[in-house]
């Protein structure tokens, strides 16, 4: 009887293994994983593997090679199975040298007769050459075997008492003489007679027996045989359970894959909403920078103002220089902040095109970007106003130190010629 080792992580595929292969008369191994595999490998003896490409400590590939590198085992078939035969699988196969690769789930008896003509093909391989001649063996005399339910006649059955009827008188033999032949008279011959007649009763009630049981015996094949057919359509019912429940365990694994890449999507989609916070953010912060300048603009009109007034007071003396030195630091200052509230619009306008980059991959957030580009352009020209209207305001504050410097110097002059004209005097 063929032993054939079965390694399968799946306890479906197993099971139909082993009852396909028990079916046709062999002896079956069962092994988990590659460890078990290998484990059979060094202890038993066995004449053929069949083995999953895909387990989880050691591959079916790896089994493989374990059995072509030893050389004890090197001529053991080895038959891969897997649930995905394509191009790499047969490749891999190939570079271990496996005898073949089938597809679970196994259709019908394909398991069986794959391994069959593995088998086949190994015991051809192995068979002796064809001048090979084996010894004779002695030749035994046949055993008589008795037939059961047969018994061997009695030697000898007491003739039966045969009671008289009521009414007539008993029969009395009479003597009749045959030529060559002893009367039958005689007691013995009676009782031989007698006996014979007993004997073919009993063979008439014995065959009458033995027919009614030999009919008895064909109804009871029948039923076996009808009870053999249910059997063996229960086992193909059982067996197509059995490759369903492997094809429904490799359809969990599906599910289990798509839940993971459900879980991938969940994940990408908590990110972009977290994007999208952050670019709620952003232009919560666009609002703040819009309020602020505001607040400069309303900052510099105010400081224009003062710079007309300091204009118009220039010409009350030279305190008006101080004045306006005074004023042309807090336009410095002002210009300062205006310099630093660009930068600051250049920051969050930085800011924005990375996460205007980083909503692209959302969609849904294009508009919003489009909207919140177009009020920093607007608010990048508003600071360029500010920035000119600072820069007027300079110059006029440096038109105005001019003329102060030429009041200056015509006071100075006019004092000049006061002193001449109090020294004439």
């Amino acid at each position: 009887m063929p032993k054939v080792l079965v390694a399968d992580d799946s306890i479906a595929v197993r099971k139909v293994a082993e009852r396909l292969l028990t079916e046709a008369g062999m002896s079956v191994t069962l092994a988990a994983n590659g460890e078990e595999a290998i484990a059979c490998l060094a202890k038993d003896r066995l004449d053929m593997v069949v083995s999953d490409v895909i387990m989880p400590d050691k591959s079916g590939y790896e089994v493989c090679a374990f059995v072509r590198g030893n050389a004890s085992i090197a001529t053991i078939p080895v038959l891969l199975i897997s649930g995905i035969v394509n191009d790499e699988v047969t490749k891999q196969a190939e570079s271990c040298r496996a005898d073949g690769v089938l597809k679970k789930p196994f259709q019908g008896t394909s398991l069986k007769d794959k391994v069959m003509e593995l088998l086949a093909k190994r015991q051809t391989s192995a068979a002796p050459p064809p001048d090979f001649k084996p010894a004779a063996a002695p030749i035994q005399p046949p055993l008589s075997t008795p037939i059961i339910g047969l018994r061997p006649a009695p030697a000898s059955t007491p003739a039966p008492v045969l009671a008289p009827i009521a009414g007539h008188k008993p029969i009395q033999a009479q003597a009749i003489n045959v030529p060559g032949t002893p009367g039958l008279a005689d007691p013995q011959a009676a009782n031989r007679l007698r006996e014979a007649e007993e004997q073919l009763r009993n063979e008439r009630a014995r065959v009458e027996s033995l027919t009614k049981r030999v009919a008895d015996l064909d109804a009871a094949v029948a039923r076996a045989k009808e009870s053999e057919a249910l059997l063996e359509a229960q086992r193909r019912l059982v067996t197509e359970l059995e490759m369903k429940m492997a094809a429904s365990e490799i359809q969990a694994s599906r599910v289990s894959q798509l839940e993971a890449a459900l879980r991938a999507e969940q994940e990408s989609s908590v990110k972009a909403r977290h994007e999208v916070a952050v670019l709620q953010a952003a232009a919560n912060r666009t609002e703040q920078l819009e309020v602020e300048l505001s607040t400069e603009r309303a900052a510099a009109a105010q400081l224009v103002q003062e710079l007309t007034e300091l204009e118009v007071a220039a010409a009350h003396g030279k305190n008006a220089e101080t004045m306006l030195a005074h004023e042309m630091q807090r336009a410095a200052g002002f210009e300062e902040k205006a310099r630093a509230a660009e930068a600051s619009l250049l920051v969050v306008k930085a800011r924005v095109k990375e996460l205007t980059e980083i909503a692209e991959s959302a969609g849904h957030v294009t508009r919003r970007i489009g909207e919140l580009e177009a009020l920093l352009e607007a608010e990048r020209e508003r600071n360029a106003v500010l920035v000119n209207r600072v820069s007027e305001t300079e110059q006029v504050a440096v038109s105005a130190t001019k003329r102060l410097e030429e009041m200056v110097r015509k006071l100075g002059e006019i004092a000049g010629l006061a002193s001449q004209f109090g020294k004439g005097i």
